[in-house]
């Protein structure tokens, strides 16, 4: 067990002061990573609390061009409101950039590239205004479910790092920093220990010679 709580090291006071100083670095080290520990979480929690409001804001959407496009089969039929879909144009593309939130590396989607919502291509003669409802809703949706997977993306990134930021704040001070006090504990019995003995000896050779002083 004392083995396992001390790092093997020459109980020297050089070794004990490079001891010292690694604990210094590992507290100092330890605080930091503590810090973007809680800071990582809580930005966590924000993103979540963004991405639920997010996600209501897309099922509504979702909803509502559900029951236009319900509704457009009613008045229209199926099969016409198929060939009106046909007819849609093309909507543009995305773009995907790196970026980092808090050092933590992220992919966020530009969304620069895609066209803005227009006329449908349809004839207007042959459909209704449900139809077109649910046509410029596809577009709105469209863009709340490229912010969702974004925001999706920055919590899966962050949760990895809290992850791994509190595997290392773990590691530090329930290994690390208690092995080195551990070892700082050790080399100085061990150096109490010598001075002891030497003390010791000191006090026998000085007896002895004191001793041998008398008899002469």
């Amino acid at each position: 067990m004392a083995e396992q709580a001390r790092v093997r090291v020459k109980p020297t006071r050089m070794e004990l002061l490079e001891i010292q100083k690694k604990v210094i670095l590992a507290e100092k080290g330890h605080k930091l990573l503590e810090e973007k520990r809680d800071a990582l979480v809580e930005k966590f929690f924000t993103i979540i609390e963004k991405r639920n409001t997010l996600k209501k804001q897309v099922d509504q959407e979702f909803q509502d061009a559900y029951l236009f496009l319900l509704q457009a089969q009613m008045l229209l039929g199926e099969n016409q409101v198929n060939d009106a879909s046909q007819t849609t144009p093309d909507i543009g593309e995305v773009s995907f950039e790196a970026d980092n939130i808090m050092g933590v590396k992220i992919i966020k989607i530009n969304t620069s590239g895609l066209l803005q919502a227009s006329q449908p291509s349809y004839g207007l003669f042959e459909t209704c205004a449900s139809l077109d409802d649910a046509y410029l809703k596809k577009h709105l949706i469209l863009r709340s479910l490229l912010s969702l997977a974004e925001i999706e993306e920055n919590i899966q990134s962050l949760s990895l790092e809290i992850e791994k930021t509190k595997r290392r704040v773990n590691v530090l001070e329930n290994s690390l920093i208690p092995k080195l006090y551990g070892t700082i504990k050790y080399i100085e019995m061990q150096l109490d220990e010598r001075e002891r003995e030497d003390f010791f000896r000191r006090k026998r050779i000085k007896a002895l010679m004191e001793t041998k002083k008398k008899a002469l």
